[in-house]
């Protein structure tokens, strides 16, 4: 069952670094919320801000804070905002609304100088309108986390036929378990094993693509063997290259193995899957991993037009 959060108040502001009044409806449209002085085109279009932060410091300053005053559009009861993750989503009967960043931004407030308002500022949050509508207080949300989905797929022709353990497979999946174990995001992660085969490889591109798979992680095949067909069968069906992350991790690895540089991985985007292609041995993949967890999370925001600022 999807958690849901109740609107208490909505409310705008004529001019910026101002705080917000509340009105009793507001239209949500593609550039925010119509006649507020924050609406345009960027991804920060409308500002969320719960009841359970408003609680807290209230108790603290000793005195009733009204809502608005923190510069939110929209304030809320039933989830602790800031625990949401961008693209998560907000569903209601008239509108939906795609976490866009957390840690919001407020450059005024009517309390500063009374009370300690960081947290407010930590636990407020953005969002960009995806079905335009109207909202009023007394209207439910429902909270929509989004599912990141990976695909592991190892290229071995000995592993496909039983005839040897796939070890690689296994490892990814932990490392991806392990860092998303302890981050506001869910994952989802299936995994194959398919022999060095071109015409395999291609198809679970295409349907990677095609079910709007988040990431796609291939191992083995990397080489300069005659059955390595990894990088020749991927690079040509990418729309976008990122050598960046590729080109560090080999000059990094290869610092201390020259045999590294040996390695011809890469990385990039098809349609809206982030690929990335390591290689086959155990201790190559923790490294690589280890690099592209740095930006994998970012580069997923980017490639959906969130510019986390």
């Amino acid at each position: 069952m999807k958690e849901s959060i109740k609107v208490l108040s909505v409310n705008i502001s004529k001019e910026k670094e101002t705080i917000k009044i509340p009105l009793d409806e507001i239209t949500l449209n593609h550039h925010g919320v119509m006649n507020d002085a924050h609406s345009g085109s960027r991804h920060r279009q409308v500002s969320l801000l719960g009841k359970e932060s408003y609680d807290r410091l209230e108790e603290k300053a000793k005195k009733t804070i009204g809502f608005g005053e923190f510069a939110e559009n929209i304030t809320t009861e039933g989830i602790e905002l800031f625990k949401t993750s961008p693209l998560d989503r907000f569903v209601g009967e008239n509108v939906e609304l795609e976490v866009s960043q957390t840690n919001k931004e407020c450059k005024h407030n009517s309390a500063f100088g009374e009370i300690d308002s960081n947290m407010l500022v930590e636990e407020g949050i953005f969002a960009r309108v995806i079905k335009q509508g109207s909202l009023k207080a007394g209207d439910i949300l429902k909270y929509v986390p989004r599912i990141l989905r990976f695909q592991v797929v190892t290229l071995s022709d000995r592993a496909s036929k039983g005839e040897s353990e796939d070890h690689s497979r296994p490892m990814i999946v932990e490392i991806l378990q392990q860092y998303f174990q302890d981050r506001p995001r869910n994952i989802e992660v299936e995994s194959t094993v398919i022999p060095a085969d071109a015409a395999n490889l291609s198809l679970i591109m295409e349907k990677s693509a095609y079910e709007e798979i988040d990431v796609l992680i291939t191992t083995g095949g990397t080489g300069i063997g005659p059955r390595d067909i990894t990088i020749e069968t991927i690079k040509p069906m990418l729309d976008k290259e990122i050598p960046g992350i590729m080109e560090m991790i080999r000059i990094k690895h290869g610092a201390q193995d020259p045999n590294a540089l040996i390695n011809r991985g890469i990385a990039g985007v098809v349609s809206d899957t982030l690929v990335y292609t390591l290689p086959g041995s155990g201790k190559a993949i923790r490294g690589y991993m280890e690099e592209i967890l740095k930006t994998l999370e970012y580069l997923i925001y980017m490639h959906h037009g969130l510019v986390i600022e």
